[in-house]
């Protein structure tokens, strides 16, 4: 019986690995030009972890379980409380702010779509210890970064959740009218806003829509708007394309001002790869209260639009005529030197050896026989023109790392 991976999972293939590591490397090379240091936190946590804020409907949404204890524990299906609760297990006493990054799988019980998996892949990044504009407007631009240098074609869209308790503060069901504004669901919102004769506030939010920039929200509501103001000015000295958006909402209920969503074109409804935003999540966890700002972007999402992939180098092929033995000791004292080479372990004649060379597109075979091993001069097949000629080992390392070709005999 043939067994299929679980629903909502994905298999990769060492062609995507090598696409994903590119990727991989791109946004940890940025991270760290900008100070970030990697964590990385278990696979599993307390459930509590997730629900102490969220509340017990999140259960529906993750994957929970008890453990052989008894233990309620569940997948992470997130990064930023599992950091901020290693933060005040471990790190509080350290110097502010901290500067994270991370690259780790996440799990969420929700029905498959285009770039959005059960067991997803998220980059991310947190800046503990200050919510001042500069750091906000540092992890924006941090992300910005990442995502530009990725090749990725996004809209920036900037908002304050603040806002937006501010405008539904006498709503009792405060929070549902948030998740239905970050789902966009506007007609279940006025229906909502109309329990409580409330109607002209969902008329304020429909402006919210049409609003681009701090100036014109200014003309709408009186609201402080300071903070947003000093973030933008920052990202304009930068040159960063971005539009102001009070409407994000963002799906977790524990940010507390700035937020921030990307969006991309090419993944169909589900076009949003980075979101983040500032939080105080430390004191919920039995910390102090400190501030944090930080983002997660969608890595199976970015991976959809992702074009540069690596170019893949294949092996050397050590074609054996003499006992494995000795091919494996030859073998390894081209890898000492900085080669990659495979020794056949099938057993195979020569001809079978040089059409495995051949199959797998290698550049070089290197021939080893009797004669080779008592010389110490060996037989470089050049795969590509076809010329074979007999060199020392040292010259063999440096023709095949030199990408050099045999053109005669």
């Amino acid at each position: 019986m043939k067994i299929e991976r679980p629903r909502g999972t994905r298999d990769f293939l060492p062609e995507e690995m090598e696409k994903r590591r590119e990727l991989e490397k791109i946004f940890r090379e940025v991270a760290e030009l900008f100070g970030y240091r990697e964590i990385q936190t278990p696979t599993f946590e307390h459930l509590e972890l997730f629900t102490i804020k969220s509340g017990e409907e999140i259960i529906k949404e993750i994957y929970a379980f008890k453990d052989k204890g008894g233990r309620d524990l569940a997948l992470r299906p997130e990064l930023t409380a599992p950091v901020m609760r290693m933060f005040v297990n471990e790190c509080s006493h350290l110097p502010k702010p901290l500067r994270f990054y991370y690259f780790s799988n996440c799990f969420r019980y929700e029905r498959p779509q285009k770039g959005r998996y059960r067991e997803f892949w998220q980059f991310g990044a947190e800046l503990i210890g200050s919510n001042s504009p500069e750091a906000e407007a540092e992890v924006i631009l941090l992300s910005y970064r990442m995502l530009e240098r990725a090749g990725i074609n996004f809209e920036l869209s900037i908002g304050d959740v603040n806002l937006l308790r501010y405008v539904l503060r006498d709503i009792p069901e405060k929070e549902a009218a948030m998740r239905l504004i970050d789902k966009e669901e506007f007609e279940a919102l006025k229906r909502l806003l109309a329990k409580y004769d409330m109607v002209e506030i969902y008329e304020t939010i429909l402006q919210f829509r049409e609003i681009k920039n701090v100036e014109e929200a200014e003309e709408v509501i009186d609201y402080d708007f300071s903070h947003l103001k000093k973030i933008c000015e920052i990202l304009d000295e930068l040159g960063l394309r971005y539009f102001v958006d009070f409407t994000v909402a963002r799906g977790l209920d524990y940010y507390t001002g700035t937020v921030f969503e990307y969006y991309a074109e090419g993944l169909g409804a589900q076009k949003q790869v980075c979101g983040g935003g500032s939080y105080r999540l430390a004191k919920l966890f039995g910390g102090e209260d400190v501030p944090g700002t930080g983002f997660a972007i969608g890595f199976d999402r970015v991976m959809e639009l992702f074009v540069k992939s690596p170019k893949y180098e294949p092996p050397v092929v050590v074609v054996s005529l003499v006992e494995s033995k000795e091919a494996f000791k030859i073998a390894e004292r081209f890898r000492e030197n900085g080669v990659k080479v495979v020794v056949d372990v099938m057993g195979r004649s020569l001809k079978k050896q040089m059409s495995f060379a051949n199959d797998i597109s290698a550049e070089y075979a290197v021939i080893i026989g009797k004669k080779e091993l008592e010389s110490g001069v060996f037989s470089v097949k050049d795969l590509v023109t076809g010329k074979q000629k007999s060199v020392s080992f040292e010259e063999a390392v440096e023709l095949i790392k030199s990408k050099g070709r045999i053109d005669e005999e």
